[in-house]
């Protein structure tokens, strides 16, 4: 069963997992709409990591598992924030998957 995320009074259709069913309807406001579903405040670093996956999926065509997700924030951000315990801070429990669903991307293959 799908559902309906309320941003800026339109309603945007969600899985039951709540990833986007539609990934057009990613934007801004979207972004953080998601992010408080998951009890994440959206900082300057949660965005650096967000653009970096939607980069990701215009080149790859999918979202990243953990271990490619952790290798391109390496080569897109710098080692500091290439590594899973700096991803685990910002999108705790499942970096991969919170991180790619906030950015209004498919769940990653892999991901429970």
């Amino acid at each position: 069963m799908n559902g309906l995320l309320e941003v800026r009074g339109k309603l945007i259709d969600v899985d039951k997992e709540g990833f986007l069913v539609n990934l057009d309807d990613w934007s801004d406001d979207v972004a953080v709409a998601l992010a408080q579903v998951e009890n994440i405040e959206l900082s300057p670093e949660h965005l650096d990591v967000i653009l970096a996956l939607r980069r990701f999926y215009a080149r790859y065509q999918l979202s990243p598992a953990m271990r490619p997700l952790v290798k391109f924030i390496g080569q897109e951000l710098g080692p500091d924030k290439g590594n899973s315990l700096y991803l685990l801070k910002l999108f705790p429990g499942s970096p991969a998957k919170i991180a790619s669903k906030i950015a209004g991307l498919p769940k990653p293959d892999n991901c429970l």
